[in-house]
């Protein structure tokens, strides 16, 4: 794929970023960058956070995973219509009735300061991690079609992208956010229909009724695994993928600092029910896209490459037509911005309203100074990550996301259990060793379920295991 194309295409969707960025952020106060002054209009966040918690995994990711695991990926995604409910009827209304900036303010009234600490710390852990794993995937796949044609190193080219992001989102934040979000959710589900329809063209489909024959009588499209000692269990991928969306949406500040931005709890709950029925329609059009991904290439007798998350790419810069590369090329960079810039917003958020209290300690006019400086260390922070993840990567990225998650969220998915289904009080200063000793031992489990339970393996729902070792503990320490 021509370089030059690539580099004006890109240049031309930053140029469209920076002019929101300028709209959005024109009339700000020294809260605008964490609340969007609650005035966003449910249906762009619905629409919006489809982007945001989709990102660059599930567009490269999960296509090329259909070769290795079928659609059994669908059976997490089930499970994510659970996890939404929960969403919609327990914890925003909490979070409404509150009215919290970062909703690790309830673990401080709840629990106590240490508590409250720890829930935060572990969310910056989890989205640091998280976030930057994703933007590595996309950073990986720019490098390859854009910079290393112009000689540009991997690290230069990640330092430029996380410095654009930080240079859009450093004035207007969330409510900036907001906007480029749905923007970019936009491209990258156009960038995935049109793919899907070259495809069918090419392979002489000649209508929607083709395309749904091709799909579904493929080998590669069976969704249910009954077999209860497999990873891919359906009860387990359900249940799990309900539990992933607790903790990764519910009592992840990054998505909830997006639906706290709506006018009220019943334009919140509203946001929710519609982007849970799309997020379930989208995923199955990407499963969709995989499926006729390998029947294209082995219709032309393409070989596969060695790593699942490179096929997409590899079909898109070197065996379509022109004009689906750079369909693509918006697809994927409007894939890695809408989930970096919002947790870059995200991140700084919670570290000035839970380690540094911000909104206790300062005056207004040192705010957005401070701010700003969390704002370029974070961003900075991410730029080392991802580069720690390009030296150490070796497997399919949407597993690394779950696996990172199952043991970083564990403990939160512990602490907002014990105390919104319990009345119990807990001894505050030993909550951190709790959420460091769970995951521990969640992981020590896991290693050895096949020998110790009798041939069971964990998949993702180690995440559960994680959470209920943490529940635990903190039962075990409550407050007689």
């Amino acid at each position: 794929m021509n370089p030059q194309i690539v580099l004006v295409v890109i240049s031309c969707y930053f140029l469209l970023l920076f002019l929101i960025s300028w709209f959005t952020s024109r009339k700000v106060s020294a809260d605008t960058f964490f609340t969007g002054d609650r005035q966003s209009p449910w249906f762009l966040v619905a629409f919006g956070m489809i982007g945001a918690s989709l990102s660059g995994v599930t567009f490269i990711s999960v296509p090329g995973e259909v070769g290795n695991s079928n659609f059994f990926y669908f059976q997490v995604v089930l499970g994510y219509t659970l996890g939404y409910f929960t969403i919609a009827k327990v914890l925003l209304p909490l979070y409404y009735r509150l009215n919290l900036v970062s909703i690790y303010s309830y673990l401080e009234d709840r629990f106590g300061f240490w508590s409250y600490k720890t829930g935060a710390f572990f969310f910056i852990l989890s989205r640091t991690l998280g976030s930057s794993l994703r933007v590595f995937l996309v950073a990986s796949v720019l490098q390859l079609i854009l910079f290393d044609s112009l000689g540009i190193p991997f690290w230069v080219s990640v330092l430029i992208t996380v410095g654009l992001i930080w240079l859009y989102t450093h004035r207007g934040g969330i409510k900036t956010v907001v906007w480029t979000d749905t923007l970019q959710t936009f491209f990258m589900l156009a960038a995935v229909v049109v793919c899907i329809i070259l495809i069918g063209n090419e392979l002489n489909f000649e209508g929607v009724k083709d395309y749904f024959t091709a799909v579904s009588n493929d080998p590669r499209s069976k969704i249910f695994n009954w077999d209860w000692k497999a990873g891919t269990n359906f009860f387990k991928q359900f249940i799990s993928g309900a539990f992933i969306t607790i903790v990764m949406t519910g009592l992840d500040q990054d998505m909830m600092q997006k639906n706290l931005t709506c006018k009220n709890i019943g334009e919140a709950q509203k946001n929710m029910f519609w982007f849970t029925i799309i997020l379930v329609i989208v995923n199955l059009l990407f499963l969709s896209l995989g499926v006729m991904l390998y029947l294209y290439s082995e219709t032309n007798g393409i070989s596969l490459p060695a790593k699942t998350d490179e096929l997409f790419p590899m079909l898109a810069t070197q065996h379509f037509s022109a004009f689906a590369g750079i369909v693509f090329v918006l697809g994927i960079t409007a894939a890695a911005y809408s989930s970096a810039d919002s947790t870059l917003t995200a991140l700084t958020t919670s570290f000035c309203i839970d380690f540094l209290e911000l909104e206790r300690k300062y005056p207004a006019e040192k705010r957005v100074s401070i701010r700003k400086k969390v704002h370029l260390v974070f961003t900075f922070v991410m730029f080392l990550v991802i580069l720690l993840f390009y030296w150490i990567n070796d497997q399919s990225v949407i597993n690394s996301v779950f696996i990172i998650a199952g043991y970083t969220y564990g403990p939160l998915l512990g602490l907002y259990s014990f105390g919104l289904f319990t009345k119990w009080q807990v001894q505050d200063r030993w909550v951190p060793y709790i959420a460091v000793a769970a995951p521990v031992l969640a992981y020590i489990i896991s290693s050895n379920s096949e020998a110790w339970l009798w041939g069971y393996k964990f998949g993702f729902e180690v995440l559960i295991l994680n959470g209920l070792l943490m529940f635990t503990g903190l039962f075990l320490l409550r407050k007689k």
